[in-house]
C-alpha cells in the first residue's frame, strides 16, 4: 500500500506541479487560476494521460478496484472538461473534483457498509464553502458551478454500477 500511495503521489502531484512550473516559465501559463480558456487545455490534457497511466500501470483493478474506479471516474471527468472546453465552455474544476470526490465516498461506504457520515458531511460542507468561495471571488458564476458539479458526479455515479 505504501508503494501504491507514493506511486499516487508522484503521478498526481509532483508531476502536475513540475508540470505547471514549467509551463508558466514556458509562458503558456499566467497563473495558478488559468483563467482563459486557452491556458487550460495543455493542463487538463496533461492530467487525463496522467490519471490513464496511474489506473494502466498502478492503481489497477486487481490491486486497489474501488480507487481504481475513482480514478477511471476523475479521468472520465477531466475528459469531458476538456471537452466543454473544446465547445468554449468553462466549468469550476474545483467543484469537479470535490464532487466525484463526494460522490465515490459515498459509494465506498454503501459499499464497504462503514459508517462514514461525518466525512460525507465534511465534504458536503467544503463543496459548499468550495461554491461560494468560487463566487465570491468571481471566478465562476451559478452555471458553471452547476455544470462542474455534474462533470464530477456523473462519471462516479456511471461507475458505481461496476464496482458496488
Amino acid at each position: 500500500m505504501y508503494l501504491l500511495f507514493i506511486q499516487v503521489l508522484i503521478i498526481m502531484v509532483l508531476i502536475p506541479m513540475t508540470i505547471f512550473y514549467l509551463l508558466r516559465s514556458l509562458g503558456y501559463l499566467d497563473s495558478i487560476m488559468a483563467e482563459k480558456l486557452s491556458q487550460r487545455r495543455i493542463p487538463l490534457a496533461i492530467q487525463a494521460l496522467l490519471i490513464f497511466i496511474l489506473t494502466k500501470y498502478s492503481v489497477t483493478i486487481e490491486r486497489a478496484p474501488e480507487l481504481h474506479f475513482f480514478f477511471i471516474g476523475a479521468c472520465g471527468s477531466t475528459v469531458s472538461a476538456l471537452a466543454f472546453l473544446l465547445m468554449r465552455i468553462k466549468i469550476s474544476l474545483h467543484m469537479m473534483a470535490l464532487s466525484g470526490l463526494l460522490v465515490f465516498l459515498v459509494g465506498l461506504s454503501i459499499h464497504g457498509h462503514i459508517n462514514m457520515i461525518n466525512t460525507i458531511a465534511f465534504f458536503c460542507v467544503m463543496t459548499g464553502l468550495t461554491a461560494s468561495s468560487r463566487l465570491y471571488m468571481k471566478a465562476h458564476d451559478w452555471a458553471e458551478l452547476i455544470v462542474g458539479f455534474i462533470a464530477g458526479v456523473f462519471p462516479q455515479i456511471v461507475l458505481w454500477y461496476l464496482w458496488l
